[in-house]
């Protein structure tokens, strides 16, 4: 495919070399499958595909349209309609479509082709990972296979047959259940798979390798035997069984929250070195990115512990949300997508701690999404239109797409809302729908109308809620009014969005919740938690018999995705960070706190006046390491200062060294003030790591945490310390803590800690990607250069997802080295993502995200990342869809193809 090169203005030439795709274009197939038969012959350079495809027209779809299948990158060598072979003259062939006429109302087609897996370093569709073969099909990896009608509302009953040289590859496997294995001719094995279930083709799966594998077993609550295998790279099966443990927890959980339970006879899990994404729900064969699998004390993070256990739970939920019901169309991904983020942050929250994880997720939409609603890439959950699928699953269709199933619950309640879940499961099982289907489901069950509501998917842009108060004493009554609006953003609708509003009234005396009686809308009385339904541009809300002036508590546990504005006085926001008792809105009265006073030294930075911090804030931080003993890993969480990405979005005119020195002088302060304080809790949560858990993971977090502020001290005593650690640690989470306390300290520890590390694990990808990482984190002057010479070290591979992640997706992030001055971090992203452009689009594009948040920025760095980008268009020797669409967008040429 050709693409126009130009970036400055429209080319009319666009529209015909870039198509995009819209939702109102929609149309129902014309053709469906009812059966998918696929036999795969695998050899070392060349692999062969047979396909029989049980085909019949839509009698919903009044056409005689041609056949058209999908197909890329493969070698058509024979095709046949009912067991007649067709000509050349019969069809018609392009390197994406075959196309045949004149087909009956039933037919079988029958076609073989071909296709070299070994070079397919794209990861999309059959490739090697390693010396294995493994398949990803999500979202159009089938067609890089066979001939199909690639397309999520096209559901079928597949058999597969595979068949390759059994020392090479002992196992063979794809969905559904075993039905047969032999061995044939030549040494070579051959296996046939059946799935009973209905599916479309991107959750079709093959494997075929030499593996280590475990196997357990799941009693469902009906009583029926589910055999578990986890398939691992030879040399890993020691590091595999809290993966499997995660899959068993994960299937329990569902039965008893959602009362979900598994379908087939056996659930495989295999972990692969090159992959993508995270992992893929293929029906009964998830396939993994082995760093979503592997954990072990010397090797694993607790972090990495609590998103292996998260992935684990997530690709397993998939099996109702995802599978048995999936997309009708690609626009439709956060119907699947987003409803099995919820269902795995709901699991999280149940296996470790509701509140640090409930903040956890928050600080990562705030970070992440709400910087993408501020973007020119902005996107509403449901997008409208595309060039390329795979640059659509984001966080705003994934975190912001949770979070609207999250406030459904919320506007529900617990036992309306499990049942509309189950409603939802029975009506739809076995069908490819819609979101307006979903929200159906909740209405129905439910009897509320979610009219309103459903404008959450189609809305660009993060919504605001600026709220004030006043509190008249003598009738004791509290008006709360509240407007919302909409962030400046593109193309974005001004229509009003229905909003749930947490919200809770506190005595300052007492350090509890006040009753509340809301005016002229009912009569109860309610201690604790109340929601307040949003609903128009300004809404009025009166409290009754308010006995004493309370200090007001909004957005409890996050209950919208939205900024909120209210006029905090410091002395409110230094109470609610110590008494409020919803543990979300006390951490959000720091945050807030925090950023107001990092924005204020930012003005006085600017004006060279001298720094100060507020000694109440310090005295507040204090008590908080005073009383860390009553819940560690969430007093780890209070004593985080809100990150220089997210401090940008609150700034007009951003200068990065600015917010970076003030961050680092309310650090440095708070280390010198309380170096006593940060000691004796860092020694006091010294304990020997025997095994992972979440109450050990808190203390090992906090102490951590007091280590980190320690080493902003910049003397020996603390580089000794921190490298002590280093030297003592028994778990890799210790060794990391230590090592992420020197990363940005030029001291000699540093450079000891990162040999000895090197040494210990430069024969372990996963683990060395680690050490990459935090060299790409580092905040030091050497940083760029640094990075340039690891791209040259042997344990970097740009062939590799990890490993480019690793590396260049952390530097893209290092909000000071990456956003230098001079320009170099912008030019060394855009070499790179023009260099592994040509080899997977998909991870460039990973590596692309940092550029395109130019207009945040001042102005000589907007003009140096502008030409970076404008660069890439230029010279790329084949730009890809995936790049090219999203450079348009951030560049406002998005009209180009739009």
């Amino acid at each position: 495919m050709n693409f126009c090169q130009s970036t400055s203005q429209r080319c009319e030439g666009c529209r015909n070399k870039v198509k995009a795709i819209y939702l109102e274009d929609y149309r129902p197939p014309e053709f469906l499958a009812d059966a998918v038969n696929i036999h795969v012959d695998l050899y070392e350079e060349e692999t062969s595909v047979k396909t029989i495809l049980n085909l019949r027209r839509n009698s919903e779809v009044n056409t005689l349209a041609p056949l058209t299948l999908n197909g890329e990158e493969i070698s058509l060598k024979r095709i046949a309609l009912n067991g007649q072979a067709l000509s050349s003259t019969q069809y018609q062939l392009t390197d994406s479509l075959l196309t045949i006429s004149n087909v009956p109302e039933v037919f079988v087609l029958e076609s073989e082709v071909t296709i070299k897996p070994q070079k397919n370093f794209k990861l999309s569709g059959l490739y090697k990972s390693k010396n294995n073969f493994c398949s990803q099909c999500e979202p159009h990896g089938f067609r890089r296979i066979t001939y199909f009608l690639d397309r999520p509302d096209v559901l079928a009953i597949y058999t597969t047959t595979i068949t390759a040289d059994k020392d090479r590859y002992p196992f063979l496997l794809s969905n559904g259940n075993l039905i047969e294995k032999r061995i044939i001719n030549n040494n070579r094995q051959w296996v046939h798979w059946k799935d009973p279930f209905k599916k479309p083709s991107y959750l079709f799966a093959l494997v075929a390798g030499d593996f280590d594998v475990l196997e357990d077993v799941f009693v469902t609550r009906s009583g029926r035997v589910i055999t578990l295998r986890l398939f691992l790279e030879r040399g890993f099966k020691n590091q595999g069984g809290f993966a499997l443990q995660a899959l068993k927890q994960a299937m329990a959980w569902d039965e008893k929250r959602f009362g979900r339970e598994y379908d087939l006879d056996i659930y495989m899990i295999v972990a692969v070195s090159d992959f993508n994404v995270g992992a893929m729900e293929n029906k009964g064969i998830n396939i993994f990115n082995i760093k979503n699998i592997l954990a072990s004390l010397k090797t694993t993070t607790d972090e990495d512990y609590i998103r292996i256990e998260n992935v684990v739970g997530h690709e397993y939920f998939h099996n109702w949300s995802g599978n048995r019901i999936t997309c009708r169309d690609w626009f439709q991904i956060t119907l699947k997508e987003g409803l099995t983020v919820f269902r795995d942050q709901s699991f999280t929250e149940d296996m470790t701690s509701k509140d640090v994880a409930r903040i956890k997720s928050v600080d990562y939409l705030r970070n992440v999404q709400f910087l993408e609603d501020a973007s020119p890439t902005a996107h509403a959950i449901r997008p409208h239109a595309y060039v390329e699928v795979n640059n659509f699953y984001t966080s705003t269709v994934y975190n912001k797409g949770a979070e609207v199933i999250r406030m459904m619950k919320t506007l529900l309640g617990s036992e309306l809302f499990y049942k509309a879940m189950n409603l939802y499961f029975c009506r739809y099982d076995g069908k490819a729908i819609t979101i307006e289907d979903f929200i159906h489901a909740m209405e129905e069950a439910s009897g509320k109308n979610f009219n309103q509501f459903t404008r959450w998917y189609d809305h660009v842009g993060t919504q605001v809620l600026d709220i004030k108060s006043e509190y008249d004493e003598d009738k004791e009554i509290l008006t709360v009014e509240v407007r919302q609006y909409t962030l400046s953003a593109p193309k974005l609708s001004s229509e009003t969005l229905h909003i749930p509003l947490a919200f809770g009234l506190l005595d300052p005396e007492e350090q509890q919740d006040m009753p509340t009686q809301l005016a002229g809308i009912e009569s109860n009385v309610i201690r604790g938690t109340r929601i307040l339904e949003i609903k128009k541009c300004k809404e009025v809300f009166k409290f009754l018999h308010v006995k004493k002036k309370p200090i007001l508590s909004f957005l409890r546990d996050f209950s919208a995705p939205v900024r909120l504005n209210y006029p905090y006085s410091d002395e409110e926001l230094l109470w609610l960070f110590q008494f409020d008792n919803n543990s979300f809105s006390r951490w959000e009265a720091g945050q807030i706190f925090v950023r107001r006073l990092i924005l204020n030294l930012v003005e006085d930075y600017r004006q060279k006046k001298s720094l100060k911090l507020d000694n109440r804030f310090m005295d507040s931080f204090r008590k908080i390491i005073q009383e860390s003993h009553k819940d560690y890993g969430y007093a780890a969480m209070l004593m985080l200062l809100p990150s220089e990405t997210y401090l940008m979005q609150f700034m007009k005119h951003i200068n990065i060294e600015d917010i970076y020195n003030v961050r680092q002088f309310i650090r440095r302060k708070l280390a010198i003030t309380l170096i006593a304080e940060l000691t004796e809790i860092y020694k006091s949560c010294r304990s020997p790591c025997a095994s992972y858990s979440w109450i050990s993971a808190g203390k090992r977090a906090l102490r951590d945490c007091c280590l980190d502020y320690l080493t902003e001290n910049e003397r020996e005593k603390q580089y000794v310390l921190a490298y002590q650690q280093f030297k003592d640690s028994n778990n890799m989470t210790d060794t990391m803590g230590a090592l992420s306390a020197l990363i940005n300290h030029e001291c000699e520890e540093r450079y000891l800690a990162l040999d000895a590390f090197y040494q210990r694990w430069k024969g372990q990808p996963l683990v060395i990607n680690k050490w990459m990482a935090l060299q790409a984190s580092s905040r030091l002057s050497s940083t760029i250069e640094n990075v340039k010479g690891l791209m040259q070290c042997s344990v970097f591979n740009v062939k590799n997802p990890n490993s480019v992640y690793a590396l260049l997706v952390t530097f893209g992030t290092n909000i000071v080295s990456f956003h230098n001055k001079s320009g170099a971090g912008y030019r060394l992203i855009a070499d790179c993502v023009l260099k592994i452009d040509l080899i997977n689009p998909q991870v460039a594009v990973r590596v692309l995200q940092p550029l395109l948040h130019w207009e945040m920025m001042d102005k000589n760095r907007q003009e140096l990342m502008k030409a970076e980008l404008n660069r890439i268009v230029k010279t790329a020797k084949k730009l890809s869809p995936n790049a090219y669409e999203i450079i348009m967008k951030s560049l406002g040429n998005a009209d180009s193809y739009f």
